[in-house]
């Protein structure tokens, strides 16, 4: 008896050209609406910059923008910038303790914090508290019709709306940063010398010979570009709202996920920029050692 498919069955599983036309025509809208995607989000970042140098923001404008991106963000920076520390030391601490290298814990923690977790914790931070709530915000003004009305006066709104945004995430989010790095290494140090018994002198000794200006400077530089991406794609993703409440909440998840891929996008390269910059001034680098 024959198990074999007959060739009308066979006929049958194949994919018809209609269907094979429908998956090429679908595949194509998907790359065609990305691109016009990228593309219409960088002549967005283009006229947010080039309206950035062109005219100075209102004063009424721009300081609003600053109290809220700035000390309201202060205390939630300030509060996950400490536990992060302090995770930081209970981990690190099993793991070195099985080496010898209990002593160098110090080196690791604020090494960690002022590179990396310090600027990305403070951007996202941003991103969750600030950059949804631009989205939220422009995004409402977009539904209720209040940009065209702006439009309608003559007066532009990427300079009176987008602007004081990016300019106020460009220069507070590195004090955050700043903020979210001293309050790690005081957690980190807190826990490792009154908890975990670490020689307080080997700790900050440590951290000296490992730590330098070059590490604070890299999570410096890595923040100033996470808030310039973190205020356009919000601004943008407010801009291009759907109608509707559902609208307005899409745009503020979007700006988020967004705004979170594009800091691990940017913490990346700007990461292996660095270390070749680095590498190609000290060649040797530094090391832990025994």
């Amino acid at each position: 008896m024959s198990t074999g498919a007959s060739p009308s069955e066979i006929d049958r599983r194949l994919p018809t050209p209609a269907a094979l036309h429908d998956w090429v025509a679908d595949w194509g809208r998907v790359v065609v609406e990305s691109m016009e995607a990228v593309g219409d989000f960088a002549i967005f970042g283009w006229q947010t910059l080039v309206w950035t140098f062109i005219k100075k923001p209102q004063r009424e404008t721009i300081l609003p923008n600053f109290y809220q991106v700035g000390v309201l963000s202060l205390p939630v920076v300030a509060l996950t910038g400490t536990f992060i520390g302090m995770v930081l030391a209970v981990q690190s601490h099993f793991q070195f303790r099985s080496l010898g290298l209990e002593t160098q814990l110090g080196a690791v923690i604020n090494m960690s914090l002022v590179r990396e977790l310090g600027p990305v914790l403070a951007a996202t931070m941003l991103a969750g508290r600030v950059g949804s709530s631009m989205a939220a915000e422009l995004g409402t003004m977009r539904v209720t019709e209040q940009i065209d009305a702006l439009e309608s006066m003559g007066a532009n709104p990427i300079h009176y709306l987008v602007v004081p945004r990016l300019l106020a995430c460009l220069f507070l989010i590195p004090a955050l940063t700043i903020m979210a790095d001293f309050m790690g290494v005081v957690g980190g140090y807190f826990y490792s010398v009154a908890i975990l018994g670490i020689d307080k002198h080997h700790y900050w000794h440590n951290s000296e010979q490992f730590v330098g200006s070059f590490d604070f400077s890299v999570g410096i530089i890595k923040s100033l570009a996470f808030g310039v991406a973190i205020a356009i794609v919000s601004c943008h993703r407010g801009f291009h709202c759907t109608p509707g409440a559902e609208g307005v909440g899409r745009a503020a998840t979007a700006s988020f996920v967004y705004s979170f891929v594009l800091i691990l996008g940017l913490d990346l390269m700007i990461g292996i920029a660095l270390d070749m910059v680095y590498y190609s001034l000290w060649p040797g680098g530094v090391s832990i050692a025994i």
